[in-house]
């Protein structure tokens, strides 16, 4: 077997199953798995999969392992020469899974490898390719300070279509040979949540290997779908920083004790941060439809100002048709549009100030989500 793909989910059901699709049209020419750990999630995810992707192999936990476990988990049952650590709110495109399999077929010592993360605004995600955190640097960052040592943890030493070698890749979407993954005894389970990617890179680079990021094929990750951006998301960042300093580096007194004020001022802010933000979504008005299906345009008329179109390659049109319509969001139809299609169009339009939402083929949902803080949309159609 060519690629197992490794899920961990909890509570995103319609995300979950926009993905489980786009890597099914991904793995027409790839002989592949898919093996979703489920957290306990209580939103009938684990009876979506039974019931209408019997195919896919389902682990249920009985509780909340967090992501480096389960993740461990599912690797342990995977059978591919190569393993995909994919998040569940992720997109990717029809010819994602051969690019990079052939991609890294070339790269003797490939440690990691990671691809171009735009978010579900089309913006291109910095954290796709990064360097070390070294204290300095995740201080520096941290706290705003701009200087070139935060070039070196966003890695910009390498433009965002270029490909090349890289410290650390995303834990949203990591490839990397399933002997590789065993022999660094792949996560550290110490960490529930959030630095385990950074802490696998590293160990991948100790051992000999090299990381790289791959910017030939790009997917979608609308990020932070599994986590509310609250308080308790904050602690596992928290400690996620504290576990990787403390494991990583060992400094002088001085140093480590001004790091740890650091880390728990950063945290101090953050919190207050929290606990005075509220989250608050656009409404949706006026709506630009791309594709070809009756059921949706007379669903969606029903609600907004519907301008429909078929399909359009041509962006300076669609620009225009945004601009003479007041257009306040876009939904696109996977019935009609590719996946890569529709990764290309969130990238290009990513400066319209529109909305993106998808209805994804064979499914009775509209999914979109524009903003890391705030859970996605759903919208069923009845």
């Amino acid at each position: 077997m060519d690629v197992s793909i490794v899920i961990v989910n909890y509570n995103v059901r319609y995300f979950l199953e926009q993905c489980i699709l786009s890597i099914l049209a991904a793995s027409k020419n790839i002989n592949s798995e898919i093996i979703v750990v489920d957290n306990n999630s209580t939103d009938e995810s684990c009876k979506l999969l039974k019931q209408k992707y019997p195919e896919v192999v389902l682990i249920q936990n009985t509780k909340n392992v967090g992501f480096s476990k389960a993740n461990n988990q599912g690797v342990k049952i995977a059978k591919g020469t190569y393993v995909l650590i994919l998040n569940p709110d992720t997109i990717i495109a029809e010819d994602t899974l051969e690019r990079i399999l052939n991609y890294s077929k070339t790269k003797q010592n490939l440690g990691v490898l990671g691809v171009k993360l735009i978010d579900g605004s089309g913006v291109f995600a910095p954290e796709s390719k990064r360097g070390i955190p070294t204290p300095k640097t995740s201080f520096k960052k941290l706290f705003g300070i701009s200087s070139k040592q935060n070039g070196k943890y966003y890695a910009t030493h390498l433009d965002e279509d270029a490909s090349g070698e890289i410290k650390v890749a995303s834990g949203a979407f990591m490839f990397i040979k399933r002997v590789v993954f065993n022999e660094v005894k792949g996560f550290n389970e110490a960490y529930f949540m959030y630095g385990e990617d950074i802490d696998l890179s590293v160990k991948l680079l100790k051992n000999g290997y090299q990381n790289y990021y791959y910017s030939g094929t790009k997917i979608i990750h609308f990020k932070g779908e599994s986590t509310i951006k609250d308080v308790k998301y904050l602690g596992h960042f928290h400690n996620a920083m504290r576990i990787f300093y403390k494991k990583h580096y060992k400094l002088n007194k001085v140093y480590d004790f001004f790091i740890k004020i650091g880390i728990e001022l950063w945290y101090f802010l953050k919190y207050l941060n929290y606990k005075n933000t509220k989250a608050v979504s656009k409404p949706t008005f006026n709506v630009l439809y791309l594709g070809d299906d009756n059921f949706i345009v007379d669903f969606l008329n029903e609600k907004y100002l519907l301008v429909k179109e078929t399909l359009i390659d041509d962006y300076l049109k669609i620009k225009e048709l945004i601009k003479n319509n007041k257009i306040d969001t876009i939904v696109f139809d996977n019935s009609t549009l590719s996946n890569k299609k529709i990764i290309a169009h969130f990238e290009s339009l990513k400066n319209e100030k529109v909305a993106f939402k998808i209805h994804p083929k064979d499914t009775n949902f509209i999914i979109g989500s524009t903003s890391p803080n705030i859970r996605g949309y759903v919208e069923i159609i009845k």
